[in-house]
């Protein structure tokens, strides 16, 4: 760990400084070793990435020009990609986009509200409409919300077309009312659950559910700081009857040491009807939430607490997870961690002791069992210690209430193996975004682990192994110098990636940044030509030699035979290239001949740009991952044995994820 020389220390609160304090006594007095930065096996630097297609959105539109893409999210369903930004939406075909991103389609809304919004006192480039929710809300229909100049609105979209259906709804409680505040939403079994801020000074914040055919509308209890307080959320899950939240939020239970920012999962029951007309009526009688523990063990625990983002459901140890990249305090070390945790270590902490605190002046406490009324608060109707009661709306009164009081659990929720897969710390900057590919590789047996940064870099890491006494250490594959200023730099050089989403069937990962998208491929093969010695040392299960001599990226179902190496690295053998740079530790992956610019398309998405002058290519900083897998073929399931982030082994359990 250490500070950024030139700026300013950071002051940190009381039980931060005594963290750290008593975590470097801890080093020092010869404990289990803090887990160390790995560097990278190659660099991928701005003369390679240079070369990758991009999209600023309509370059024929003036406001894009002068301000950028102002990207919000993207989706992908299918073989479309569907990116949202400001004023537009832009379906992009997976299949064609791999030498230009070029929309398929487009829908355009923009705000009749401008005038409203500026005698607000609202600056007028802040009165645009930011499409911040896009949802598939079945097979054929696309839901859509946008800021709409501080009036959310929502419309429905035919996925097919980007025609609009149907007339517009008001987005209030679905979607916020600028574009800087956080939200997610989905829909699960015909109802749309959003979390959001749900008025125009951004002081309610709340966990809705609305558009139900059947089911009433809910909400969280309003300006109530023990169900939320000041959250910013990050993503929703429908697993089995539940609909998960994650998020952080200034934790409630340390308010006498300053805002702490602690992550969260939150549960709410699908079948939740609201209370009874006495006590929580139109209110959530399922809502629970719980600390989410990312740190590092030892006499002292380092936290990583807040969540920066997060997978869908996958497999670990045959075990349902999610994996998430989470960071320090904003005025701590800057240090990035990722952290898997067991969706039934979720409901464990769900189902334990609730905390307390009996007044302002006392510490928070479980509560005493005995204290807890039957059925059990925060159940679902018809299941459980609630198996008698058909509706939560005939919930005792006493459940009720203690549910309203108590919605915060005692116990944190424990991350798999109780430590990070991965930790970086001696970086000044922070990781932000998480992809994950399962099944890479011929066999489709290994995974990769993609984490993009705030300096525009993604990181590229390896988990795998075949066989189960294989122990071999996962590695950091590619450090990748993604951001390319010459496209993304609109109103000054926002490198932040905002978003990854992974197209494995086109063997590519579109990279997200505030003004531009940019693919990058999954690998490099070509780049090692015909030097077995530099294809079989990249360790990278995409790559395989052809006994043509030759280095190239696998193809899905290929049969012929090929030669690879992703456990040993081909170190055994000797030195063949004659000159030519097989990959080391933070050696630089060069690119081959640059294929000839192309003309982009002035309105849409540009080809390959020009190389950078020479000296400024990018530098690593980041760190690896590690994992190992068994198993072979699709759909088997491949075992997996995180060590990510140059993380000691993690002892006997072995983890896996797939889809």
């Amino acid at each position: 760990m250490r500070l950024t020389s030139g700026s300013p220390r950071p002051i940190l609160p009381a039980f931060l400084a005594s963290t750290i304090a008593a975590f470097l006594l801890q080093l020092s007095s010869g404990a289990a070793p803090f887990p160390q930065d790995l560097e990278p096996i190659s660099i991928v630097g701005r003369e390679t990435s240079y070369l990758y297609p991009s999209f600023q959105g309509l370059m024929s539109d003036n406001d894009t020009i002068r301000l950028g893409l102002d990207f919000q999210r993207m989706l992908r369903i299918n073989h479309m990609l569907y990116i949202a930004a400001r004023d537009h939406v832009f379906a992009i075909n997976l299949g064609t986009s791999s030498e230009q991103i070029i929309p398929q389609q487009k829908l355009t809304w923009k705000t009749k509200d401008v005038a409203k919004c500026t005698v607000r006192g609202k600056n007028s480039d802040e009165c645009y409409n930011y499409i911040k929710v896009l949802v598939p809300r079945n097979d054929e229909t696309l839901f859509a919300c946008g800021t709409n100049a501080f009036n959310p609105t929502c419309r429905n979209y035919k996925m097919s077309t980007l025609e609009q259906e149907g007339e517009e709804v008001v987005g209030q409680a679905r979607c916020p009312f600028e574009s800087r505040q956080s939200n997610v939403g989905l829909f699960a079994g015909g109802d749309f659950y959003s979390a959001t801020m749900t008025d125009f000074l951004a002081s309610d914040a709340v966990i809705y559910r609305s558009l139900g055919e059947s089911s009433p509308v809910l909400r969280t209890v309003k300006y109530d700081s023990k169900w939320l307080r000041e959250p910013h959320f990050l993503h929703a899950i429908e697993y089995g009857n539940y609909v998960y939240f994650f998020f952080s939020e200034i934790a409630v239970e340390y308010t006498t040491l300053g805002k702490v920012v602690f992550s969260r999962v939150a549960r709410v029951c699908k079948n939740d009807n609201g209370g009874s007309p006495r006590v929580l009526e139109r209110y959530w009688t399922s809502f629970l939430k719980a600390r989410l523990n990312c740190s590092v063990p030892g006499d002292s625990f380092f936290y990583f607490d807040v969540l920066q983002s997060l997978t869908n459901v996958l497999q670990i140890n045959h075990r349902p997870a999610v994996l998430g990249v989470f960071t320090t305090q904003a005025n701590s070390i800057t240090g990035s961690a990722v952290c898997g945790f067991y969706m039934d270590d979720i409901e464990k902490a769900f189902n334990g002791k609730f905390k307390e605190q009996r007044n302002s002046e006392s510490a928070w406490t479980p509560v005493l069992e005995e204290q807890v009324p039957k059925p059990r608060p925060g159940s679902c109707a018809g299941e459980g210690s609630a198996a008698t009661y058909k509706s939560s709306t005939t919930f005792p009164d006493e459940t009720l209430t203690f549910i309203k009081s108590y919605p915060l659990m005692d116990e944190s929720v424990p991350s798999v193996n109780d430590r990070p897969f991965f930790t970086r710390t001696t970086s000044r900057f922070k990781l932000t975004q998480i992809a994950v590919d399962t099944s890479a590789g011929p066999y489709k047996n290994y995974t990769v682990v993609f984490l993009g940064s705030d300096n525009g870099h993604v990181l590229k890491i390896l988990a795998s192994s075949e066989g189960a006494n294989s122990s071999f250490n996962s590695q950091l594959l590619e450090d990748i110098d993604v951001y390319n200023p010459n496209k993304c730099n609109v109103q000054g050089e926002d490198r932040r990636v905002l978003g990854l989403e992974l197209d494995r069937d086109h063997h590519a990962l579109f990279v997200a940044f505030s003004s531009c998208v940019i693919r990058v491929p999954l690998s490099r093969c070509h780049d090692y030509t015909n030097c077995k010695k530099s294809c079989l040392s990249s360790r990278d299960p995409y790559c395989i030699w052809l006994k043509s001599d030759s280095c190239v990226t696998v193809s899905p179902g290929f049969k012929g035979g090929f030669e690879q190496d992703v456990e040993n690295g081909y170190h055994q053998h000797p030195d063949t290239c004659h000159g030519k740079t097989t990959p080391t530790s933070a050696s630089t992956t060069h690119h081959g001949a640059a294929f000839p610019k192309e003309a982009g398309d002035s309105e849409r998405g540009t080809g390959p740009d020009r190389l950078p002058p020479v000296g400024e290519q990018g530098s690593p900083d980041s760190e690896p991952i590690s994992v190992e897998m068994e198993g072979k073929g699709e759909g088997h399931a491949s075992s997996l044995n995180f060590d990510l982030q140059g993380i000691s082994l993690l002892g006997p359990d072995r983890l896996i994820a797939h889809v």
